[in-house]
């Protein structure tokens, strides 16, 4: 029976290891598709697309499962607005038994030029609302987090406007190919391993 059990654990082990959890965090609603807070959303509804896959509305937020590299992954759009995003990412986290190393939050990034890419194994909120509460209900700040940067060309006390604001068309023409690399960011990330995508993707 000891034999049975230790078999079974290591199984259950194993499989977790091939489990992801890829978020993108933004705000639901038609009125924040196309806004810069929401490029979490963007990047998984491209990368769906690609896939031909779809979201089902599950509890907690939008989720489609699909493979790479054989191994399954969960693409979660949280539908509890920003500032409450991790409690969807803990309940997935804990349903499907996913390693927080196995995680990677999308969000958007004032600090970085548009389109910058920077992915990290851990850190702080920066001040990010969708950040601040994961780190909260994860209790910890070491989950790998890919920001998309999206600049900081707002005039003082502007921010909250130029956030929840559309893309400008020059943005939106940038976007297509930023999507692209994005979207191999992700792959890169579930079967090449996180270190391997900073060093092939930070600062592309």
């Amino acid at each position: 029976m000891h034999w049975f059990l230790k078999y079974f654990k290591q199984k259950e082990k194993v499989t977790t290891m091939k489990k992801f959890l890829i978020v993108g965090l933004g705000n639901i609603g038609s009125e924040y598709v196309n806004t810069r807070h929401n490029i979490g959303f963007k990047v998984l509804d491209y990368i769906i697309n690609q896939e031909n896959g779809s979201f089902n509305s599950v509890k907690l937020g939008d989720l489609a499962e699909i493979k790479i590299k054989g191994k399954t992954v969960f693409l979660l759009k949280p539908n509890t607005y920003m500032n409450l995003s991790g409690k969807a990412v803990k309940y997935w986290m804990d349903k499907e038994k996913i390693a927080k190393e196995n995680i990677l939050v999308i969000t958007d990034d004032l600090n970085l030029p548009f389109g910058t890419i920077r992915i990290k194994s851990k850190g702080s909120d920066g001040g990010h609302n969708g950040l601040k509460n994961i780190q909260l209900l994860l209790n910890t700040t070491e989950y790998p987090r890919f920001r998309f940067g999206i600049s900081d060309d707002f005039k003082k006390g502007k921010q909250v406007d130029y956030v929840l604001g559309e893309w400008d068309e020059e943005e939106k023409e940038k976007l297509k190919e930023r999507l692209e690399i994005s979207s191999e960011v992700v792959k890169s990330f579930v079967s090449a391993g996180l270190n391997n995508t900073m060093n092939t993707y930070n600062g592309k």
